[in-house]
């Protein structure tokens, strides 16, 4: 299939949820506006796929490439590719996608006069943009994407949200994002102006870093971006729109906002290879971020009495990790970072889902207003127990080899962070059990709960595929890594050459 490689898929994969809104928004009855969401989806899904298996994975480049001129006064390209790195996040972006699609199936107009085909384009759009970031090697098109992501998740949130707070949440989620866009977009800027040394401007992520930025300049790069990144990751103490989202925003959207660690993403392919001498010296700046998140998040989530804002304050926990990880500059180290972000999508955005169908059946996802979900929603109570143990990293899932990575390579480099990991790992334990015990275990206390029906044969469809890669990466890692190596290792030596 390495023919595939010329033909324009990741051109069509972008283009496919932004044709499919279009679509959905002007298709008004509510039940055919989400089959052609679904099916748009599913179609995404399907040509992610087909890129994954046309990948050359011995290959450590970028691959699938595809330019042409956009902005051509500045020598602004429409440039996309994958590599090892990015590769495998298309898929499971597309991936919990459709979960969201099946999760706003009912979506009505009760908190909006405006049509659910709105709801439905407007997560079509926030896919095509998600699935930008991803794709995006032109730095101004990889800013495109990542703004136009605020414009969608602005309007999801505030019309189908959740409580009288859904509108200011969405605003304090716009602002603040708005603000970390800043110091992002001066970052990519004093990148490209300090490659330039006065010739001609070059805003493609090939150049860049074909060309070492001087140290004084990397610095300044570094620190803006790690900013700008932060607020999306998120690391504390930028994380206050996340408790407000997470209990505002549809739980659906919160799954897209809480899997998709675009932040982390960032970091990985823009903030350390654009200023790697500066990553280096400063990285105990990086494990110091990311064992403050795990420590606060772990802390803060055993606090909660709401299973949503738990699983938001344990994802925080969780990408203290990643970020942990990226201090450590190895390749074992940049593997179990990128599995783990891929677990985030497949447990904690598949645990958000769940949350959503609960929320559905009961009217609530307040531990005091559960209890004995088990005894009338086996089926949902047994999936969202395989996405919390894969989040909590218990061996025979998906996140139990790349923690191990993670912890292995940060007591290497970082012994009183890996240390505080390993101490992480068991408030992450007590953050997912004593919360599932109150609400999912005992006695029947509410009657909403009692007459409330199991999962529907489409949501359990939808949930089985995840469950079956928590499952089988979790028993055999090794297919996923060898996929993963030869990008990590470049990414590695691409910083110990310099």
């Amino acid at each position: 299939m390495a023919e595939l490689n010329s033909w324009p898929l990741l051109t069509a994969l972008l283009a496919l949820p932004v044709l499919g809104a279009v679509a959905t928004a002007l298709w008004r009855r509510p039940p055919w506006a989400a089959w052609l969401a679904l099916g748009t989806s599913v179609l995404t899904l399907l040509l992610s796929l087909l890129i994954v298996f046309a990948f050359d994975g011995s290959d450590p480049d970028f691959q699938f490439l595809e330019s042409a001129t956009w902005i051509a006064g500045l020598g602004v390209r429409y440039l996309v590719g994958v590599d090892g790195i990015s590769l495998l996040f298309l898929p499971a972006t597309a991936l919990l996608f459709c979960g969201s699609v099946v999760a706003g199936w009912r979506v009505t107009d009760a908190a909006s006069p405006l049509s659910p085909g709105l709801y439905f384009a407007l997560l079509l759009l926030l896919e095509a943009a998600t699935l930008g970031v991803f794709c995006a090697l032109d730095t101004i098109l990889f800013f495109f994407c990542w703004e136009f992501t605020l414009l969608p998740l602005y309007f999801l949130v505030s019309l189908w949200g959740v409580g009288n707070g859904r509108q200011a949440a969405a605003v304090r989620y716009l602002l603040v994002m708005l603000a970390g866009g800043v110091p992002l977009l001066f970052g990519l800027l004093a990148a490209v102006f300090g490659q330039a040394k006065g010739g001609a401007l070059a805003f493609d992520l090939p150049t860049l870093l074909a060309t070492p930025l001087p140290e004084g300049v990397q610095f300044v790069v570094f620190l803006l971006l790690l900013v700008g990144f932060a607020v999306k990751v998120p690391l504390v103490p930028v994380h206050t729109w996340l408790p407000s989202i997470a209990m505002g925003a549809p739980a659906a959207v919160t799954a897209l906002l809480v899997g998709l660690k675009l932040g982390a993403y960032g970091l990985i392919r823009l903030a350390i290879p654009l200023a790697p001498l500066a990553a280096r010296d400063l990285h105990w700046l990086l494990a110091g971020f990311g064992t403050l998140a795990i420590l606060y998040g772990g802390v803060a989530a055993l606090a909660q009495s709401n299973l949503r804002s738990v699983l938001a304050y344990a994802s925080l926990s969780h990408v203290g990790l990643v970020v942990l990880a990226l201090a450590s500059f190895s390749v074992s180290a940049l593997q179990g970072a990128l599995l783990l972000m891929l677990n985030f999508s497949v447990s904690t955005g598949g645990g958000f889902l769940i949350l959503s169908f609960l929320q559905r059946r009961t009217g609530s996802t307040d531990i005091a207003h559960l209890g004995g979900v088990m005894r009338s929603m086996p089926l949902l109570s047994g999936f969202f127990l395989l996405f919390g143990l894969a989040g909590i990293g218990l061996p025979g899932t998906s996140g139990f080899p790349a923690e191990l990575l993670i912890i292995v390579a940060a007591l290497h480099s970082h012994t009183g962070a890996g240390l505080a990991a390993l101490f992480g790992t068991v408030l992450a334990a007590a953050t997912f059990l004593a919360p599932f015990r109150q609400a999912f275990l005992g006695p029947v206390r509410n009657p909403d709960v009692a007459e409330a029906a199991d999962l529907l044969p489409r949501e359990t469809a939808l949930l089985l595929l995840p469950a079956l890669l928590i499952l089988a990466i979790g028993v055999y890692p090794l297919p996923l890594l060898e996929l993963l190596r030869p990008s990590a290792e470049a990414w590695v030596a691409a910083l110990a050459g310099l």
